[in-house]
């Protein structure tokens, strides 16, 4: 049964200067899928739609300071984490998983849009260790899934090979997205150790796809948050987000951001 209090979504990722990606992608898909967002900003990082132009990562008393003081007073239903930036973080963010109910949604951010790396290789094994076996939902795209696994991702048995891998790995369930994988059907393929579920639909030619995977796993988080079960949350945060590239206002000259808000005007 869903609750009619807003799903509290704590989020634990860098912040996008330039609004498409990040904690500013995820505070405007929890909003938008009627949750209420909190953060705790692990980087500031320079951005806008042409790449990262530099990274600022912030202390980490400073950023386990920030998802205390959320947890200590607002608490949460769900927490969702992005771009972490080291393995310093990863260890304190685990930390603060441990130290709750709310299950996470793991979005393993180690490359940009642009292809600028935004985790150091010494830090996946931190991510693959302390990160996947935590995830009540991971939600890496092909490149980060390979990273983790070895298993090479180009097709859907080879998303389906290393989902399985990383369900052994830990994660409680798996969202291979399907962006990066060639061909004019985009899937992606939902493993659970109970079966899987497929989610699918044409390929939508634009080059505004900046902050889709933020945005993904911060509405599943958002469906979570408001007591919806797994399958149900992705399919809605699917849907979403597919409509809100189809949406995508055209901004910047690089990879321009979604239309993270359709949901809220069209309610209006």
């Amino acid at each position: 049964m869903t609750s009619s209090l807003p799903g509290r979504v704590l989020i634990i990722a860098g912040s996008d200067s330039g609004g498409g990606a990040g904690i500013q992608a995820d505070i405007k898909a929890v909003t938008a899928m009627g949750g209420h967002a909190a953060t705790a900003i692990t980087a500031i990082t320079v951005q806008n739609t042409l790449g990262v132009h530099g990274v600022h990562p912030l202390p980490l008393d400073l950023i386990e300071a920030q998802a205390r003081a959320v947890l200590d007073d607002i608490g949460a239903d769900a927490i969702k984490t992005g771009m972490l930036g080291s393995t310093g973080v990863v260890e304190r963010v685990a930390a603060v998983l441990d130290s709750c109910d709310a299950p996470a949604v793991v979005d393993p951010v180690m490359i940009a849009k642009g292809g600028q790396p935004l985790l150091p290789d010494a830090a996946v094994q931190a991510v693959r260790s302390l990160m996947v076996p935590r995830a009540a939902l991971l939600t890496p795209n092909a490149p980060e899934a390979e990273a983790l696994t070895g298993v090479a991702v180009g097709d859907l048995d080879g998303q389906r090979r290393a989902g399985e891998a990383l369900l052994a790995m830990g994660a409680r369930a798996v969202l291979m997205k399907g962006g990066h994988v060639p061909g004019e059907t985009v899937i992606d393929l939902l493993l659970t150790p109970t079966g899987e579920t497929l989610l699918e639909g044409p390929r939508i030619e634009t080059r505004h796809t900046h902050g889709t995977g933020c945005t993904l796993a911060s509405a599943c988080a958002a469906g979570l948050a408001r007591g919806l079960p797994l399958e149900a949350a992705v399919a809605e945060a699917w849907a979403y987000v597919a409509e809100a590239i189809r949406r995508a206002p055209g901004l910047g000259a690089g990879h321009g951001p979604l239309d993270h808000g359709w949901p809220v005007r069209d309610r209006t």
